[in-house]
């Protein structure tokens, strides 16, 4: 399997992934640690998927989207954004909405 293709299994067969350096628990750069921050106020479960695992993943992650950074997030197999995009639509209320059409569960509706 190649790397586009684990990409597009993981990021279709996952409600929430982000493509992070890290992990959830132990996120390792700050805005990777902001979107963890906002997932978790949320209580919303997302697949974090730590690129700092293999140059390939870092990567592939950017040619599979054409963005130039990480985080990366996608709810539902579609790509959402970056850390400041997610940040943004969380403090307008943006993200709560998408999720919630999109059928994930959110546990915690506060805005910051």
């Amino acid at each position: 399997m190649s790397i586009q293709d684990f990409i597009d299994s993981q990021v279709k067969s996952n409600d929430v992934v982000v493509f992070m350096k890290g992990t959830p628990q132990f996120p390792m750069c700050g805005f990777s640690g902001q979107v963890a921050q906002v997932f978790a106020l949320l209580g919303v479960d997302y697949k974090g998927i730590n690129v700092l695992d293999s140059d390939e993943m870092r990567t592939g992650i950017k040619e599979y989207t054409n963005w130039p950074t990480i985080p990366q997030v996608f709810v539902k197999g579609e790509f959402v954004g970056g850390c400041d995009i997610v940040r943004e639509m969380y403090q307008s209320g943006e993200l709560q909405t998408l999720l919630e059409e999109k059928g994930v569960p959110v546990m915690g509706k506060a805005t910051a």
